[in-house]
């Protein structure tokens, strides 16, 4: 295996997938939530993003290729998905766990396309791409799992802070994360379009 690639994919990945910065958003999805059911929530979001990222790095080219959708229009799609659960942070709709389904929440937003987004989707389809042999796919495959371990590992232990915060910090922290989450909407979306227009004077 080649740990040069390993340690390259992994740090590139990790980065991207923010586990620190997944903390405050994910605190403040499943706060309101038992704690079971937080646990439950944090395992199904990385089986998720492990998924999503295995599907596009062995057949991502060829999927969207298929479906006639450019990696710009991905981002977008993604983007727009955040806007709508940043409202629901910033509003106050999201407080009420009984309104919302743990399995939801670790599929949108958590999964996809807050893990498994278009930056962490491109980077693993350009690693592949690069990648001459069984060595080099050892190696990549091996560092999308230990990312995937990282970040579950900070997800199941947030819990801790649930208790520290109250109901009172956590409401506080479900603004600020929907803030944070509209920053990043706005910016998945503002780089799409950027990338259309640069497609689009290239072809011109």
């Amino acid at each position: 295996m080649d740990l040069k690639l390993f340690g390259e994919v992994f740090v590139t990945l990790l980065v991207i997938t923010d586990p620190p910065g997944m903390m405050p958003i994910f605190l403040a999805l499943t706060g309101p939530l038992p704690a079971r059911e937080r646990n439950r929530a944090a395992w199904q979001a990385v089986a998720l993003a492990l998924g999503v990222i295995v599907v596009f790095a062995v057949a991502g080219q060829t999927l969207l290729a298929y479906l006639h959708v450019s990696l710009p229009a991905l981002q977008a799609a993604g983007g727009l998905l955040l806007v709508l659960v940043a409202l629901e942070l910033l509003t106050g709709k999201a407080d009420d766990p009984g309104q919302q389904a743990t399995s939801n929440i670790a599929l949108v937003p958590l999964g996809t396309p807050l893990l498994a987004g278009p930056g962490a989707i491109v980077a693993t389809m350009l690693f592949v791409q690069r990648a001459e042999g069984p060595a080099d796919y050892t190696a990549i495959a091996s560092a999308i799992v230990a990312v995937m371990v990282a970040v579950w590992i900070v997800l199941r232990f947030s819990g801790g802070i649930v208790k520290v915060l109250r109901p009172g910090g956590i409401e506080v922290l479900t603004r600020i994360a929907g803030l944070l989450l509209a920053a990043i909407a706005v910016q998945l979306i503002a780089d799409a379009v950027a990338a259309f227009v640069r497609d689009y004077l290239q072809a011109g």
